[in-house]
């Protein structure tokens, strides 16, 4: 058993900024199950949004939000991120981070779809890359931080779990260590949850091949509470193309000037928001997928042709070089762009300090509901709430710090395989996965009808049960571990799903039209009792 001060799963913006602050004040332990640059924040194009400009307040910014949060964003979880956000920002260039700059030394400033001023702080097109790389090297020059990469966390450790009747905490966790194939334990009061999302679940979309819900899964089988997992967001515009289909074309496109076109060739955004083609994303990608129905194309098309090769070039050199490398000159022609499963605006349920309803168990980033996003979130707000929950959840913890000296020993026990057997066909794995991704972009993508729902909760049952059946007849890999997480987290979208009866945001159902309801809109919680491992 190995013993940290804190625990950090994930190597994000999330996990890193706490890292970084935590590194003066114990010994930390990161955890990644692939390699430490592999995260959605190393994906992430756009920016990260802060108020920097005279012309724009703190007022506009928690305005937007909460217009493009239809109803069930927590107010003051929104003032106070949004009004946290300078010291955010500044905390990261301390730390290296360098975002685009005017001649005159201020921030250069990018728009994007839900904002009414520009506020979107940028690396060019590849900021979450940026941001990634300079947090994670100035992580790996602390000492008292160890970067256990290939370390796939398998469970929580509870009190419940460990059969002790007191208040329900963590005492650490399980982990595949995948170099030496074996399962360690680890030992801490602190374990902070930053797991990124659970676009995986879906056949088609912009996230990396880790984002596979982990986090939310095993939080959930803790007996954590999780929130409004219906609410998931597809970005209106990720490439279409047979070579390349998790490419995301930056919301960032349209803040500069791209239009949404069809196969016709005119602009069709007019008819759906008077915003256009900058209006939310629940309302972009609902009216894209509707327009794909309409008019029988397989794609819509975003052109910044008239913007000028020197300009495209400048501002989206990674979408321009990318685009050109299949034979699509952004400068000349518009590109090809469908929908896909983007971010995940429900989560673990936290406060505005990240603690979850398990005591010493924090959530921070995508991996979280904090209130922030409601039923849609504005666009680059998720790199700025995993910096400022990241802060926050620090000093709350420091508030609440006990020397180990002071907290209680608890007996973790090693990991027992018992009569487990090598996975014998892989290709099991690999079908179920595919079937879980499929059935839900056909019953559970962004329209939904209580019928599709009860099709996909069937099903999802059935492969729950062999997948149950395969995780405790079969010795732990990372193939079964991501099938184990994918199918939990799946159900809980249908669960949470099957639970709203109205059209809200991100949860389009042709079942409960969108109305006018005075009647306030409420959260989706989710909690089961804690199990035994």
């Amino acid at each position: 058993m190995r013993e940290y001060d804190f625990i950090i799963v994930g190597t994000g913006i999330s996990g890193l900024s706490f890292a970084l602050k935590a590194a003066s004040h114990g010994r930390v332990a990161v955890l990644t199950k692939r390699s430490p640059e592999t995260s959605n924040t190393a994906w992430a194009q756009g920016g990260i949004s802060c108020v920097a400009d005279p012309q724009d307040s703190f007022d506009a910014h928690i305005a937007d939000t909460v217009d493009a949060g239809a109803g069930l964003c927590e107010e003051a979880v929104v003032n106070t991120i949004v009004r946290s956000a300078p010291a955010a920002i500044e905390d990261m260039i301390a730390q290296g981070v360098n975002f685009d700059r005017e001649a005159n030394g201020n921030f250069s400033l990018g728009r994007e779809g839900g904002h009414t001023q520009r506020r979107i702080l940028h690396a060019r097109d590849t900021t979450g890359k940026e941001i990634s790389e300079k947090l994670l090297a100035a992580a790996m020059r602390e000492k008292n931080v160890e970067l256990l990469d290939n370390h796939f966390a398998i469970d929580l450790v509870t009190t419940a779990k460990l059969g002790l009747k007191e208040e329900n905490r963590i005492v650490g966790l399980y982990a595949l260590d995948e170099a030496n194939d074996k399962i360690i334990t680890l030992r801490s009061d602190r374990v902070i949850l930053c797991t990124g999302g659970c676009g995986r679940v879906y056949l088609y979309t912009t996230n990396p091949k880790v984002a596979t819900g982990d986090g939310v899964a095993m939080a959930y089988r803790a007996g954590a509470t999780v929130a409004n997992m219906e609410f998931i967001q597809f970005h209106p515009t990720c490439l279409y193309h047979h070579d390349l289909k998790n490419f995301l074309i930056s919301e960032a496109v349209r803040g500069e000037g791209g239009i949404l076109i069809g196969k016709d060739g005119n602009e069709f955004m007019a008819a759906y928001d008077p915003r256009g083609s900058l209006a939310p994303r629940d309302i972009v990608a609902q009216a894209i997928d509707h327009e794909i129905k309409r008019t029988g194309g397989p794609c819509v098309y975003v052109d910044i042709a008239h913007r000028g090769k020197g300009y495209i070039k400048e501002r989206f050199p990674n979408i321009y070089e990318t685009c050109l490398s299949i034979g699509i000159d952004a400068t000349k022609q518009p590109i090809p762009v469908v929908p896909a499963a983007h971010y995940q605006c429900g989560g673990v349920k936290t406060d505005i300090d990240g603690a979850t309803s398990i005591a010493g168990l924090y959530a921070v980033g995508e991996v979280a509901c904090t209130g922030l996003h409601g039923a849609n979130r504005l666009a680059s707000n998720s790199l700025l709430e995993g910096a400022v929950i990241a802060a926050r959840t620090f000093e709350h913890i420091m508030k609440h710090y006990e020397p180990a000296e002071k907290t209680q020993s608890y007996n973790v026990p090693d990991w027992i395989s018992g009569d487990a057997e090598d996975v014998d066909e892989l290709v099991v794995i690999y079908h179920n996965w595919d079937e879980i991704r499929r059935l839900m972009w056909d019953y559970v993508s962004i329209v939904r009808t209580d019928k599709r729902l009860k099709r996909a909760s069937t099903r999802l049952q059935n492969l729950r049960r062999e997948v149950q059946e395969f995780y405790w007849n079969f010795k732990i890999c990372p193939e079964l571990l991501e099938l184990r997480n994918l199918v939990e987290t799946a159900s809980l979208i249908v669960k949470s799903a099957q639970s709203r009866q109205e059209s809200r945001g991100l949860h389009y159902t042709l079942d409960f039209p969108p109305s006018n309801s005075p009647i306030p809109p409420q959260n989706t919680l989710l909690t089961r009792d804690p199990v035994s491992l």
